[in-house]
């Protein structure tokens, strides 16, 4: 598929930027695979906090489905209402678990077609090649399959003086890129199919599968989570695994250990995750933010609800509240007193 050669080909820049310190593939997945998470955290923590409000909902869910049992399309809308209401979306952590499948994907094409998608040679080139030795006799077919790329550059070393068409820095690249595919005694550019029992590559696709599998059933006991086991995530905690499991043994046993990797990985971020906002702390914060703000809104209505005049002599200070009665009388005194001194200086004057 066009999008996910794309995506290998985008992978394919970091996978060699890792290659080119560590001179090992299998190192240089799992620092991949490690930068990826730390990109993505920022999304699983607004995926912990959402199945923290998924929490919340559990009881509110079973009095409805007590309610309601006998009545699904019913029971259906009271749980949809429920969702509008409280925020929540059930579906909101299957994009999380399709993720490390498109990534897985990607990581397939820059493996499948390491010359163009992670050594970036350019595509004109790599077809010369694959045509020249496919009229090599008695090994023109190895050439001619899909995975033409990872054969040449797993037989470069005996092809390299016939392939004119790749300079000297090319060349270089190509055999080391070759070598850098041995980890742990694993050559992670041959399939586990192919190599059947002959090596150790078989515990690639049973790792892929026993590890997805654990994960997936510890993942909601970690976190409280029994809604985790509802909509799209009910079938993918055992789809997932088996489908995950089916690729690594089918592909190169790159794809297969970066699978493994993420899945050790994602465990580890979730484990971590629910220390920090597992679904109690979330819970908590939400009602305590919920009590601060029906105060104040109650606060508000009060405020309203006064009457005019007593509203503004209770916006005054207590020490202003004392000084207003004394100036009225300190007013009425002077008042007084200017007109009895009006009076006699009238009188006075009538007498003149």
């Amino acid at each position: 598929m066009q999008i996910f050669s794309w995506i290998g080909n985008v992978f394919g820049y970091l996978l060699w930027f890792f290659y080119e310190f560590t001179k090992n593939y299998g190192v240089s997945i799992i620092l991949f695979t490690i930068v990826l998470k730390i990109i993505m955290f920022p999304f699983s923590i607004k995926q912990q906090k959402s199945m923290a409000k998924n929490t919340r909902l559990q009881g509110k869910q079973k009095e409805i489905q007590k309610k309601y049992g006998d009545n699904k399309q019913k029971m259906s809308e009271e749980m949809q209402k429920l969702y509008q209401q409280e925020g929540v979306n059930p579906m909101g952590g299957c994009l999380t678990s399709i993720i490390p499948l498109i990534i897985m994907m990607g990581i397939y094409y820059s493996v499948v077609n390491p010359l163009q998608n992670t050594l970036h040679i350019a595509g004109s080139k790599v077809t010369e090649a694959m045509q020249l030795l496919q009229q090599v006799p008695g090994v023109g077919n190895l050439f001619s399959g899909f995975y033409g790329e990872i054969d040449l550059v797993k037989h470069f070393d005996f092809f390299k003086d016939f392939l004119p068409m790749f300079s000297a820095d090319e060349a270089a690249n190509i055999a080391s890129f070759g070598q850098g595919f041995n980890f742990l005694g694993l050559n992670l550019l041959d399939t586990p199919q192919s190599s059947s029992f002959s090596s150790m590559l078989w515990l690639i696709p049973v790792l892929c599968l026993v590890s997805s599998l654990v994960t997936q059933w510890l993942m909601p006991k970690i976190t409280g989570n029994q809604m985790a086991m509802q909509g799209c995530m009910k079938w993918m905690m055992f789809i997932l695994p088996l489908f995950s499991a089916w690729i690594a043994y089918t592909v190169p046993a790159a794809v297969g250990f970066y699978w493994i990797i993420n899945t050790v990985l994602q465990f580890l971020q979730t484990w971590v995750l629910n220390i920090f906002y597992n679904a109690d702390t979330m819970i908590a914060k939400e009602e305590a933010a919920r009590i601060a703000l029906r105060e104040i809104e109650e606060k508000k209505v009060q405020m309203i609800a006064l009457p005019e005049g007593p509203r503004n002599m209770g916006g005054l200070p207590a020490s202003q509240k004392k000084a207003e009665p004394q100036k009225s009388a300190k007013k009425s005194s002077g008042r007084k007193k200017g007109s009895t001194k009006s009076t006699s200086d009238y009188l006075g004057s009538k007498k003149g």
